[in-house]
């Protein structure tokens, strides 16, 4: 495997393009040989929450969405999800009693407990992107 690899991938903002983003996301982490394990199984869920926000926040303002992994060997996976909606995800109280609304909250909390980074950035369209780092030391091969 190379020390490096990225992939990317456009979806429409689509309900059904969330497992599709999910079944993608799969599919590149068992073609570089990550397929098992906790973290790739948080990986998934990650990327189907940030999917279901980039359809759902964006209020049909962005048409699509972007997925981005990238893994450094012995160092990262990372994964954003980019979409063409200028507002950026907001922080529920923890009082707040809501029947959804908590897909950040899930997403930052499986961030913390990989020790990994969750972060949101602008994009040159006036979107943003939502991203986690994760650590993902990957053993060498012999």
């Amino acid at each position: 495997m190379a020390d490096h690899q990225e992939a990317s991938f456009t979806l429409p903002s689509d309900p059904a393009s969330v497992s599709a983003a999910r079944r993608h996301v799969a599919r590149v982490l068992t073609e570089w040989g990550l397929a098992d394990g906790d973290t790739a199984d948080t990986v998934r869920l990650i990327v189907s929450e940030l999917a279901t926000n980039a359809v759902q926040h964006t209020f049909g303002q962005s048409p699509t969405f972007t997925v981005d992994l990238r893994l450094d060997r012995d160092e990262e996976l990372y994964l954003g999800v980019a979409d063409s909606h200028p507002r950026w995800p907001q922080r529920l109280p923890a009082a707040v009693r809501q029947d959804n609304g908590r897909g950040m909250v899930i997403i930052r909390a499986l961030t913390k407990e990989h020790g990994g980074r969750l972060g949101v950035s602008p994009t040159a369209d006036g979107g943003k992107t939502v991203s986690v780092a994760l650590p993902w030391p990957v053993p060498a091969q012999a």
